[in-house]
């Protein structure tokens, strides 16, 4: 795949951001600056998952910023990047989201609007949320013309009534128009499940392309020795490690974790270790404190160049969601769970996207969502299993379908 087309991102998560859409977005780009592409991005200060500016943008945060990002294969071009300021809470309630996403996107569309009187770009990339960005792709195309492509990577007008985030019926019909006439107007829709698909296509009757989250799996591979590797991290080598790595958010149900850590507070080898940062980290701790749980432990995010040690220490990884995200939202954390041969205990309601696809693959221990009962027999039984089955699965699954490479081989026809 080599192209060489002017291609513009405008989305609210970026480099140098280590999780979630961030993530995704730095290494989309960079994927496309070393197909010889010329790419400017639109984006926010980096602040996922901690909800405030990280150094070193904290001082210049208050005002539009421009830098360059030199890819590190030195043969691409240079990445072009413009900071845009935008209100970040420190507590992120529904309506301080929705004022969040709706001070990005008015500075996001000054930005948009000065890029109309320069050069033309061939592409412009809106990855969703915030879903409302896709107004700033539409405006390019009708002035300027190109290619619009809107990818999604949460339904988050679904999520927020799902979660009762927005509780205003009416104001989530008037999201939901905005969002049918941004569909309406993309030549090319796409997201990251099957799940999500078909919600789509269900709403706007349109055809949505499958662009799932990926992972580089010559970054993120299983590693042997993982008594050694514990040790690196300060634990013992007897100890079992059950690990949640990750968005530390309200949707996530992390709640279970801690109820699972007090059933089984009589085994001494058990740590349930929670690594990130989030809005929601702060009340989980209180909830340790106040069961005095000595088996539960948190973490910072891990520093990226660590990540795959970090990631191979598990005895098993925690992928949680509560049961009305079924289908909204897509774990992004599996992907270097399975690249690492991890074994996952995954919450999924069957007839899910992502049920079926660690059922046809069997390559994690399925249960259902918000059941701590079942969590704490599935820890106890998946720890007294012997069978390699699982982490072999997980890791031919990450190798034939999660690749980078091949993933945007497959997407590059519609750009």
């Amino acid at each position: 795949m080599t192209m060489s087309k002017r291609v513009l991102l405008i989305g609210g998560n970026y480099y140098p951001e280590l999780t979630g859409i961030g993530k995704y977005n730095g290494e989309m780009i960079d994927m496309l600056a070393s197909q010889g592409c010329s790419c400017t991005v639109v984006t926010s200060y980096p602040y996922y998952p901690y909800w405030k500016v990280q150094e070193p943008y904290t001082k210049s945060s208050g005002w539009f910023k421009k830098e360059q990002k030199v890819p590190a294969d030195g043969k691409s071009l240079p990445i072009e990047i413009v900071r845009c300021p935008h209100y970040i809470p420190k507590e992120p309630s529904g309506l301080k989201r929705i004022i969040s996403d709706f001070s990005f996107c008015i500075s996001a569309f000054l930005k948009t609007a000065q890029l109309l009187f320069t050069r033309k770009f061939d592409i412009v990339l809106v990855v969703a949320p915030p879903f409302q960005l896709g107004l700033l792709g539409v405006l390019y195309k009708k002035i300027k013309g190109g290619k619009f492509l809107y990818h999604i990577q949460d339904l988050q007008i679904d999520a927020a009534r799902e979660f009762k985030l927005i509780k205003s019926q009416l104001l989530i019909n008037i999201l939901l128009k905005i969002e049918k006439y941004i569909i309406k107007k993309a030549d090319v829709v796409s997201s990251i499940s099957q799940g999500m698909i078909r919600k789509i296509q269900l709403k706007y009757q349109r055809e949505v392309v499958f662009f799932p989250n990926w992972v580089d799996t010559e970054i993120f591979f299983p590693l042997n020795e993982k008594e050694k590797l514990k040790a690196e991290f300060d634990f013992d080598a007897s100890d079992k490690i059950i690990l949640y790595s990750g968005a530390i958010g309200e949707k996530q149900g992390l709640e279970a974790i801690l109820l699972s850590a007090k059933a089984l507070e009589d085994n001494p080898d058990l740590k349930f270790v929670i690594c990130g940062s989030g809005p929601y980290k702060e009340k989980l701790e209180e909830i340790k404190e106040s069961q005095n749980l000595k088996n539960v432990i948190f973490l910072p995010l891990q520093p990226f160049e660590k990540l795959n040690s970090f990631l191979n220490i598990a005895d098993i990884h925690l992928v949680l969601q509560k049961a009305n995200a079924a289908d909204l939202v897509m774990p992004s954390k599996l992907t270097a769970i399975l690249s690492v041969g991890g074994v996952a205990i995954i919450t999924a309601s069957e007839g899910s996207s992502l049920y079926d696809v660690v059922v046809a693959h069997k390559m994690g221990v399925l249960i259902e969502p918000e059941d701590s009962d079942t969590l704490v027999s599935a820890i106890d039984r998946t720890l007294k299993n012997n069978d390699n089955t699982i982490p072999k699965n997980a890791r031919l699954y990450a190798e034939q379908y999660l690749s980078i490479g091949e993933i945007f081989r497959r997407y590059a026809v519609h750009m």
